[in-house]
């Protein structure tokens, strides 16, 4: 392993131990210690004539949206990050676009390119968008918080790089944190979940995309840095 700072990864499975893989891979020490569990929840199929395209922001939603998904499959897909786009086609969808950044991008160019009518893939706590499209929200999976591994406390009582690849994870790192934020580094998915992690950290960074690749090619440079 590497002599850097350790690396927390925060995801839910089955992302958690994926992560984990690809940081171990890189050399870094990346710690296991997920903080939500992700779960299907029953759901019903709208008539797809009443939407233009479909908006799939996490993995997570093709991955446990089950067999409902077939019926939307005449949908263009436009995805958040290229692991959401590869969990899409793997459910059976045609992604049209993949977003490098978040959503809200992703929505602007939805809007230039005709779609008016969005249906959004979603998990059952989900945030909102500021759009002049019409977005349909359709929870298909939900995210819980869970009990943190035996390990947190250990592995937050001393300098680390904290993972975040959502808004609600990284506000729950902050709060499980308390006051050892100050000696923690926050690696986020993107700017709102930087945000809702609120301050005191030692340091807090965006990863240039949302997706793996990226964030952990700027968990590379943040571990080392923290044992220079």
């Amino acid at each position: 392993m590497s002599g850097g700072l350790p690396l927390l990864v925060t995801r839910p499975e089955p992302g958690c131990a994926a992560t984990v893989a690809r940081a171990r891979a890189l050399g870094l020490d990346a710690r296991p210690v997920p903080l939500f569990a992700a779960r299907a929840i029953e759901w019903v199929a709208p008539d797809t004539r009443d939407h233009d395209a479909l908006l799939i922001t996490s993995a997570q939603a093709a991955r446990l949206g089950g067999s409902g998904l077939a019926a939307l499959a005449a949908l263009p897909v436009y995805a958040v990050g290229e692991a959401t786009a590869a969990a899409a086609r793997d459910a059976g969808f045609g992604v049209a676009a993949v977003g490098e950044r978040d959503a809200q991008a992703l929505l602007d160019g939805m809007a230039s390119s005709g779609k008016r009518r969005i249906l959004w893939l979603c998990g059952r706590d989900r945030s909102a968008f500021a759009t002049a499209l019409t977005v349909t929200a359709l929870p298909v999976y939900a995210v819980d918080p869970v009990d943190p591994a035996a390990g947190w406390r250990d592995s937050v009582a001393a300098p680390a790089v904290v993972l975040a690849h959502s808004a609600r994870i990284a506000a729950r790192a902050a709060d499980l944190a308390g006051a050892a934020v100050k000696h923690l580094t926050l690696l986020a998915i993107s700017a709102a979940a930087a945000d809702a992690a609120g301050d005191g950290w030692a340091e807090k960074a965006v990863s240039p995309r949302p997706d793996d690749a990226a964030m952990l090619a700027e968990a590379v440079r943040l571990c080392h840095k923290g044992r220079q």
